[in-house]
Formats: C-alpha cells, sequence, structure tokens
C-alpha cells in the first residue's frame, strides 16, 4: 500500500502547470464558413481560371469605334459623267467598259483616269448587262461603281477637335436635300478649318457622287457624320459645351455680332425653302440672321455656310 501511495505521489509531483488554453480557436474552427461560393469564384477551380481569362480579354479589348452607318452604293452613267466623277476624285472600285465600244477620246480619258487611279477594277461585260444593271439609262457604254460612303458618328467630329486642342467648328444641315448643297458646305468647311459636317439620317442629301463632285475633292479630308436625330444630335453637342447656333430669316441678332462665333460652334443650315425645322429651332441656343442689304429673301445652303463659316474663321484667327 505504501508502495503504491509513493508511486502516485511521484506522478503528482511530476505533473505539469496550468496549460494555456486555444482562445477559442477550435471553437471558431468548428464554426460553419457560410454558403459554398460558387465554382468561377473558388481559386484554382477550372471554372475560375476560365472566368479569369474572359475578364482579362475583355479588359484588353480594344473599344470598337461607332460609326455613322454607310449609304448605298451608286452608279454613274454615261462617258461625260463617268469621265467627271474620276477627274474630279469620286471614290470608285469598278469601271465596266461596254464590248465593242467606239473608242472616242472621252471613253480613252476615262480608261486613263481609271488606270492611273490604280485601284479601280476595269471589267468588259456585253450591252445587255450593262442595261441590265442600269435598268435601262443612256449610259453610252461606261458605267462607273461608286462604293457606300462611310459615314462617321456626329460626336466624332467634336472628339476629333477637342483632341487637336481646337474648339469644334461644325455645321449641321436641316433639312437640305440637294447632294450639291451638301458638297459645296463640306467645300466651305474645309476652306475655312472646321471640323465637318452633319446630316440627318434621314429626308436629307447624302454623301453621293454629285456630293463628291461639288466638294471639289475636299470630301477625301473633310468627314461628313449621320445622325438618326438631329436634335438629339445637337443637344448632345451642347452638353459637351458646344454652343449651336441657327440661321434663320427673323434670328434675333446679325452673324457679325455673335461672340459665340469664337469658341466651340455648331452652326445650323435649314432648307432654302423652309429654313429650320421647328423642334431644331428650338433648341438652339442663338437665332441669326445674315444681312442681306440687296433684297434677297434666302440663300442657298452652301453660300450661307460660308458666309458664316468666313466669320468664325476671322474671329479665330
Amino acid at each position: 500500500m505504501a508502495g503504491n501511495s509513493q508511486r502516485r505521489n511521484r506522478r503528482t509531483s511530476n505533473k505539469k502547470g496550468a496549460t494555456v488554453g486555444s482562445g477559442g480557436q477550435r471553437r471558431r474552427g468548428l464554426e460553419g464558413k457560410g454558403p459554398t461560393p460558387p465554382a468561377s469564384a473558388r481559386k484554382g477551380h477550372v471554372k475560375n481560371r476560365l472566368a479569369n481569362a474572359k475578364a482579362k480579354k475583355q479588359a484588353t479589348r480594344r473599344p470598337v469605334a461607332r460609326r455613322g452607318g454607310k449609304g448605298s452604293s451608286e452608279m454613274v452613267v454615261g462617258r461625260n459623267p463617268v469621265f467627271e466623277a474620276l477627274r474630279d476624285g469620286v471614290p470608285a472600285t469598278t469601271l465596266y467598259v461596254q464590248q465593242f465600244i467606239d473608242n472616242d477620246e472621252r471613253v480613252r480619258e476615262a480608261l486613263q483616269l481609271a488606270g492611273q487611279r490604280g485601284n479601280i477594277h476595269l471589267m468588259e461585260a456585253p450591252r445587255a448587262e450593262l442595261d441590265r444593271m442600269t435598268n435601262g439609262l443612256n449610259h453610252q457604254g461606261l458605267v462607273l461603281q461608286v462604293p457606300p460612303y462611310e459615314y462617321a458618328h456626329p460626336e466624332d467630329l467634336a472628339a476629333a477637335a477637342f483632341d487637336e486642342g481646337e474648339d469644334p467648328l461644325i455645321v449641321a444641315l436641316d433639312g437640305v436635300t440637294d447632294p450639291r448643297n451638301l458638297g459645296a458646305v463640306v467645300r466651305s468647311v474645309a476652306a475655312f478649318g472646321g471640323h465637318g459636317v452633319v446630316v440627318p439620317e434621314r429626308r436629307a442629301a447624302g454623301m453621293t457622287a454629285g456630293a463628291w463632285k461639288t466638294s471639289a475633292g475636299t470630301a477625301a479630308r473633310t468627314p461628313v457624320a449621320r445622325a438618326t436625330n438631329l436634335t438629339r444630335a445637337l443637344e448632345a453637342y451642347q452638353k459637351a459645351g458646344i454652343t449651336v447656333v441657327g440661321l434663320a430669316a427673323d434670328g434675333d441678332a446679325e452673324v457679325g455680332d455673335l461672340e459665340a462665333l469664337d469658341g466651340p460652334v455648331v452652326i445650323v443650315v435649314g432648307s432654302e425653302g423652309k429654313g429650320l425645322s421647328r423642334l431644331v429651332g428650338e433648341t438652339c441656343d442663338f437665332l441669326v440672321r445674315i444681312p442681306m442689304p440687296g433684297g434677297a429673301e434666302s440663300l442657298n445652303a452652301g453660300v450661307a455656310a460660308g458666309v458664316v463659316l468666313y466669320e468664325a474663321a476671322r474671329r479665330r484667327a
């Protein structure tokens, strides 16, 4: 009995002191960690790697530039019109020449100009095929294919000006349906350092071969934008800090008195007969008139735009 008691005491005397507790770590370790995250959020899971790769690809993808859409392709028919289009730099993809055509001077000149371009295909076709292509028009053996015009987006014009550190100078056309007037405005915008022209998508002139010819080649360096809704496009310009000035016969001030032409401005020109539409007129910040001592009632769009562009360029010089 005594020996057993001594052994128990020996064990008791060798017993270690109080041990430090876990501080609740074991208890917390037993607690739940909430719902299991989806596979795409679990690190190392194949779906997580795929999701990360997709996000990285989207982050590095270049933004797609917005465009104003394309026009429709066009045919220029007849020996003189085809020659003039080629001479004036109208874009073209294919020149169709009738088989066994009488090789007169105008035909030779057209073929020579097309060859000098270097990017126009020459195609020989029977008369019946050219009749079909032109719906029976008098093509005289020459047909020029004009590709669809690539319109800019209205915001592109202002953005390009701001990128160059310049105040935007833009012309918007409201209800102008003659392509020659559009071409004349493009030419004036180029001459006075403007940044482009905006036209509505519907009921308005587009960049046809006639507009290209009237622009005298300036359409190659002066962008034309097409707006789905002209009023909303003008409101977007106003939000970007650009003043919208409309030309009207009953305008409140004369063009020469408008200080807004010194800064970023959009000049809105209406049709020769009807002028600005009601909604467009109400959207303008200013309505101004061009003084005409000679007594003329109105100017066509090309001339009116040229007068105001000159005044804007004079103020900015």
